[in-house]
């Protein structure tokens, strides 16, 4: 397959899978800020965990100044001058499925573009009509329908691979960021809330419900959510969908059912990482620090795109 196409292809299913990850982060975020804050402010800093998570704190400070609720929420859903924002997200996804047509079915281009035709009607009748939350879930819905469209009609080929390595980097990359996005927001605390405060039985189960991990979490481990059986979950549990263990298992398979030597750089990280958490248990993470581990897993999750592009994405 050529670099190009490949590269494509992989970006359409990152974009895609970016603008879910988005939905899901501001439908929790947006909920808790409406919640009671005791004190503790207006619920923006719920909000404001968001940015920090896609890293767009500064640019939106730069150009809105203060935090305030209704700008924040089209700044991340519907801005398209943000390039870090939902409609930016599905623009670059269509312009990628446009680029490949001739490798994707009709069905996963019909989701693809239809999809795009919607997110315009929109943006045109504005967030405040539509509803953030309805928003949400229709993003949701439509990423859906992408990943069964693709899993249900494409051939098992190198098409599907790629589009397969874009999810789960994108995937692993979002839960990292997630968890220390919360350290960062509330430092300490976050390590020191218990079962029975109601602060923190929110905040983790915000996070667990932004995963779609709420569920496992409670099969698992039962009672109320806390900082350390979370994090378990989230980042060694193999059979959590989104946690970051699952992504790596399937990067690694993936990467070493790719042919040829140039991806040997990329397989052989990814083996790598695989067995690191393969064998890596939460209090040794615990011992070395959540926010320090969390910082270094997501800068060795960027080294692994920056292989796969060098070995795989780059025009030689």
């Amino acid at each position: 397959m050529l670099s190009r196409t490949a590269s494509e292809l992989y970006w359409m299913s990152r974009y895609l899978e970016r603008a879910e990850n988005l939905a899901r982060m501001l439908d929790v975020s947006y909920s808790l800020s409406l919640m009671p804050q005791h004190g503790r402010g207006d619920g923006l800093e719920e909000l404001a965990m968001s940015l920090l998570s896609t890293g767009t704190l500064d640019l939106y400070q730069e150009r809105h100044g203060e935090l305030n609720a209704a700008r924040m929420l089209h700044f991340f859903a519907l801005d398209a001058d943000n390039q870090a924002s939902i409609f930016s997200c599905l623009r670059a996804a269509r312009i990628n499925a446009h680029a490949v047509r001739g490798r994707i079915t009709a069905d996963i281009w019909e989701n693809i573009n239809a999809t795009w035709l919607e997110v315009l009607s929109i943006a045109n009748e504005g967030l405040g009509r539509y509803g953030i939350s309805r928003f949400c879930e229709w993003v949701k819905e439509r990423s859906h329908l992408f990943r069964g469209a693709t899993y249900g009609t494409i051939m098992r080929g190198e098409a599907y691979r790629f589009i397969r390595l874009g999810t789960f980097i994108e995937r692993a990359d979002n839960t990292l960021r997630l968890l220390d996005a919360r350290y960062e927001m509330f430092g300490e605390e976050s390590e020191e809330v218990s079962d029975l405060s109601a602060r923190g039985y929110y905040q983790w189960s915000a996070l667990l419900r932004a995963l779609s991990s709420f569920e496992a979490y409670t099969e698992v481990y039962g009672g109320s959510p806390n900082a350390r059986q979370a994090s378990e979950l989230l980042l060694l549990r193999a059979d959590v969908p989104r946690s970051l263990r699952a992504c790596m298992e399937e990067l690694n398979l993936i990467l070493a059912s790719l042919p040829g030597d140039n991806g040997r750089p990329a397989q052989r990280l990814a083996a790598e990482l695989d067995a690191r958490l393969r064998y890596t248990a939460i209090d040794e993470i615990l011992d070395e620090g959540l926010h320090t581990w969390l910082t270094d897993f997501i800068l060795l999750v960027r080294q692994l795109a920056r292989a796969i592009h060098s070995s795989y994405l780059e025009a030689v």
